[in-house]
């Protein structure tokens, strides 16, 4: 023989033509033979006799099954000797027979040597045959073939025989070579040929073979043979196919064969096809037919989703009422129905109560907590598994793998690792693949480098794979080298590799890196809208949004993942009023936003302190059926703390069931910026008492609430309580509100001595807070030492600068502050002018200090000198002049102090917006304390209360009186 055997991969083969092929092999050696060659009876024995002279009570153990009895029973036999050696065929086949149904591979080897050493193996072509059969139940292609191969006479049986082992051990393609030989040396084919030759052509999805052998059955009169049709119909659906499948079983006249329905049904339901599938179903009961386990796996596997709800669950009552309910199969297909329809505990009452368990059961239960979401019951039914003795194979590795990098238990999927090259699963790619991922997600960069660099085949998916784990876990050098080497190895580039590259690219901040990818993407005309998307958000984020607004025009068919990015590249670069405009020609366009797309919209509207577009945008969300939780209730949450609506914030936020930590910690920070610092430690108690767990960032929200509402010891003790009890070491950002907190509190030398004795550097942040303190308490000496650290370390910042200058201008050192605007000049940083905005009516208007390009602006100033003339009548207003931090006379700061866009938003409200109703403004810096005694006058003489948001916190002014309680 020639045919090369393939290493075996794939499952025992289940057709039911080996039983039909099996019962030929008992016929008598006198069998015509492919060469027509006459057999001499080696034994020298006549041909017939009147009685078998085997052992009858062996052949009787051996349909018992018991093989040690059975080879005790072969043992007496061997020693009398007479009875073996007249009749081996008789005496060696059921023992044989046996074994192969055992899968006793030892055992097996030695009844072959027994025959060898009894008779001719040769001559005999039963024998022969049997063993080719044993050897193919028993995975061992090879020896099927060293048999075949020395056979000098064969029957169509043994051809058939031999082409079995082929398939059910996963080689195909040999399958298919013997085939060729079989017809190119013309051998006679029979019905039983065909259906493992099509099983062969069905693996490999080869429809030209398939429809060639197809010719070959009508041209032998076999196509009214129904188990070839059934195989036929089976071979055309694995092959998708769909129209020929169904065109034989139609073809079918009497249609009472349950095999027929069976692969019919199969076809549509493996092809995608449910309703079709169940509705074959429905006409097989209807015509009365009894349906067996495979018809109601396949029935099952036709309830693809939960739309199928109904109608699995009454297959499953059927099931209950028949005796199909203990088959191992059929609990197992119900276990992944229920997987599908995310009903894990109704899975989980039928994997308990199943009296047979295989590993299909285990792993069906496995993987179906985990793609549910559910890692740490998928954890915990591990260790259930692992308890019971079940023996895990390649998908159990990848299911605990793939959970422990979602749990980030690194630990566990380190165990998993070392199982899995034990157990020589490493070698796989698909392993190694998520043995890769798992460390990404544990961010351990190091395990997941070498676990790379010792695989022994790697694919496309490993290269994306480690170049997307270096990028995740900001190693972004790292992630474009390896990129380049991918290029150099010739693996295809993908979308994921482009994304994580772009994201390298982001967490670098180069824009010329880019535009590199895409001019690369552009030569190799890759650029589909996909990635059209992703350079819109890249050039966003790295701050170039012309680049972004290009590239967005430049898509020629724009779905709604396009215009979200757009519209999050607006809000990301500080331009809200563009990302509501975008919204709104989005809605024009007939493009239906998604959940991402509101939680960018609804960011502008809380940058903007715009309430009403976000109260709109609410009700669009309630109106178009949205879910109010996570990532949507979060954003909404914010909206509203940020618009100044602190109880409508609390009416989402106690509307919202299932509260995650972000949920928490935006609502603590809502308080925190609105100074109810108190609330805010309250809403913490809470959260720890939900046993919910706080993280960097909802410490930083309950040190900044704090540090507003003057509670010294609260936020020292959180301070602790962050290192102590949740081990969490502090960012430089809580270092930051620590020394802003005890700055406030004029507590300026303990302030100096929390800098001192960071275990960290000290931050530009840091040295801010502690300058900004020594600024409103008049600490010349800190205040100098901080301003030398704040621009050593922050040279770039034109927010430095002025804080620099405003510590020496309150200090009278003029000279000093014209130095450090010189500074800052020759730098080409320029201060930020003072903005105020305010949303009338449908409209968001901005006024600048001393702006006068509104349309309005004279009405306005004409309105503004009228309250000012107002308040300084009856209430005593007097311009704090000294605030005014420029070297010019009393006259010029007045005007400077009447000028700023605070003041500007507040005449223009009281012109036009109803009395007594609130006035709503956002400014971009914080508001001097000029302007906030202008404001507790405003709220007092014109009966209005005003919310005005700077870039500290939120004041509420009412009856002249103000939330923060003139401490901001």
């Amino acid at each position: 023989m020639r045919i090369q055997a393939y290493p075996a991969h794939s499952s025992s083969f289940k057709s039911n033509v080996m039983a039909a092929v099996i019962p030929y092999c008992f016929m008598s050696t006198s069998s015509a033979l492919l060469n027509k060659t006459q057999i001499n009876n080696p034994f020298d024995i006549p041909r017939f006799s009147h009685k078998p002279i085997a052992n009858p009570s062996l052949k009787d153990i051996c349909k018992q099954g018991n093989l040690k009895e059975a080879f005790q029973s072969l043992g007496g036999l061997l020693t009398d000797g007479s009875s073996i050696v007249t009749w081996p065929d008789e005496g060696f086949a059921p023992i044989l027979e046996l074994c192969a149904n055992k899968k006793a591979l030892k055992q097996g080897q030695q009844i072959h040597t027994h025959i060898i050493k009894h008779c001719d193996l040769c001559q005999s072509v039963f024998l022969s045959t049997k063993l080719v059969f044993f050897y193919g139940k028993c995975r061992c292609v090879l020896e099927a073939e060293k048999v075949f191969d020395k056979m000098c006479h064969r029957t169509i049986f043994t051809w058939n025989a031999m082409l079995g082992t082929y398939v059910s051990n996963g080689v195909p393609l040999g399958a298919l070579e013997m085939y060729s030989e079989m017809r190119f040396s013309g051998v006679p084919l029979d019905s039983c040929t065909f259906p493992i030759v099509l099983k062969a052509c069905s693996t490999l999805k080869d429809l030209r073979c398939g429809a060639e052998i197809h010719g070959l059955v009508v041209k032998y009169g076999y196509a009214s043979v129904l188990f070839v049709v059934n195989s036929l119909v089976a071979m055309y659906a694995k092959c998708s196919e769909l129209n020929w499948a169904r065109r034989l079983f139609d073809s079918i006249n009497e249609k009472e064969d349950v095999v027929s329905w069976n692969s019919i049904i199969s076809a549509y339901s493996s092809n995608g096809l449910s309703i079709e599938a169940l509705g074959l179903f429905r006409e097989m009961q209807k015509a009365g037919l009894a349906t067996n386990s495979y018809t109601l796996v396949a029935a099952l596997q036709a309830c693809e989703d939960v739309t199928f709800k109904k109608l699995g669950m009454e297959i499953h009552g059927a099931i209950l009422k028949s005796s199909h309910y203990h088959d191992v199969y059929v609990a197992n297909a119900l276990l992944a129905m229920y997987v599908r329809f995310d009903r894990m505990c109704v899975a989980t009452g039928i994997f308990d109560k199943m009296d047979e368990k295989d590993s299909v059961s285990w792993n069906t239960m496995l993987v179906g907590f985990m793609q549910n979401g559910l890692f740490d019951e998928a954890m915990r039914f591990f260790h259930n598994m692992h308890d019971s003795g079940q023996k895990l194979d390649k998908i159990s590795v990848l299911s605990v793998l793939a959970t422990s990098g979602r749990l980030g238990y690194y630990l566990n999927g380190m165990e998993m690792h070392v199982y899995a090259i034990k157990n020589g699963y490493d070698s796989d790619v698909l392993v190694g693949n998520t043995i890769i991922d798992m460390y990404a997600k544990c961010c351990r960069v190091n395990y997941m480098g070498h676990t790379f660099d010792k695989m022994p085949n790697k694919d496309f998916i490993s290269w994306s794979t480690i170049i997307a784990g270096y990028a995740q876990n900001n190693c972004y050098i790292k992630a474009l080298a390896l990129f380049q080497k991918a290029q150099m190895e010739g693996i295809n580039i993908d979308v994921m590799m482009i994304g994580s590259i772009l994201l390298a690219c982001i967490g670098l901040c180069r824009v010329s890196l880019v535009r590199e990818v895409h001019s690369y993407l552009t030569r190799r005309e890759l650029l589909d809208q996909i990635l059209q998307n992703k350079l819109t958000d890249a050039y966003a984020e790295c701050g170039n949004i012309d680049c972004a607004i290009r590239m967005f025009e430049s898509i020629n068919y724009k779905d709604v993942v396009s215009w979200t990015s757009m519209i999050s590249s607006y809000v990301h670069n500080g331009l809200p009023n563009e990302a509501l405009e975008t919204f709104y020609f989005m809605k024009e366009s007939n493009v239906e936003p998604d959940s991402v797309t509101f939680v960018s919209i609804l960011s502008a509207a809380a940058s903007l302190s715009a309430l009403k577009k976000g109260k709109e945008i609410h009700g669009f969300l309630i109106r178009n059926s949205f879910v109010l939780e996570g990532s949507i209730a979060n954003a909404l949450v914010d909206m509203y703390a940020c618009c100044g609506a602190l109880k409508d914030a609390y009416i989402v936020f106690n509307s919202i069931k299932s509260k995650g930590p972000v949920l928490w910690t935006n609502m603590i920070n809502a308080n925190g910026m609105h100074g109810r610092g108190r609330d805010a430690i309250e809403l913490f108690s809470r959260m720890r008492d939900e046993k919910q767990v706080p993280d960097h960032i909802t410490f930083l929200a309950i040190l900044y609430a704090c540090s507003h509402s003057a509670l010294i010891d609260e936020g020292r003790k959180l301070f602790e309580m962050m290192q102590d009890e949740y081990q969490l070491e502090p960012w430089p950002e809580h270092y930051a509100c620590l020394v802003d907190l005890l700055g406030r509190a004029n507590r300026l030398e303990e302030a100096y001595r929390v800098v001192k004795t960071m275990q960290i550097e000290p931050t530009s942040e840091v040295w801010c807070a502690l300058l900004g303190a020594c600024r409103v308490h008049q600490n010349k000496e800190l205040g100098e030492i901080a301003a030398k650290k704040l621009l050593e370390m922050d040279p770039d910042s034109p927010g430095n600068y002025v804080l620099i200058s405003n510590v020496f201008a309150a200090s009278g050192k003029w000279k000093d502050v014209e130095k450090v605007r010189m500074r800052m000049k020759g730098s080409g940083l320029k201060k930020n002018p003072g903005c105020s905005w305010i949303e009338v009516g449908s409209s968001v208007h901005t006024f600048m200090a001393r702006d006068k390009s509104h349309p309005e602006s004279d009405k306005i100033y004409e309105k503004l000198a009228r309250i000012t003339e107002h308040l300084e009548r009856e209430g005593g207003y007097t311009a704090q002049t000294k605030l005014v931090l420029h070297n010019v006379d009393e006259e010029e700061k007045v005007k400077m102090l009447h000028g700023h866009s605070e003041r500007l938003a507040i005449a223009y409200a009281l012109l036009h917006t109803p009395e007594r109703t609130p006035i709503r403004i956002t400014k971009n810096l914080r508001v001097c304390c000029d302007c906030h005694t202008f404001c507790k006058l405003v709220s007092k003489f014109y009966e209005r209360e005003l919310v005005v948001r700077d870039a500290s916190r939120f004041h509420h002014f009412c009856y002249g009186a103000c939330s923060c309680g003139d401490f901001w």
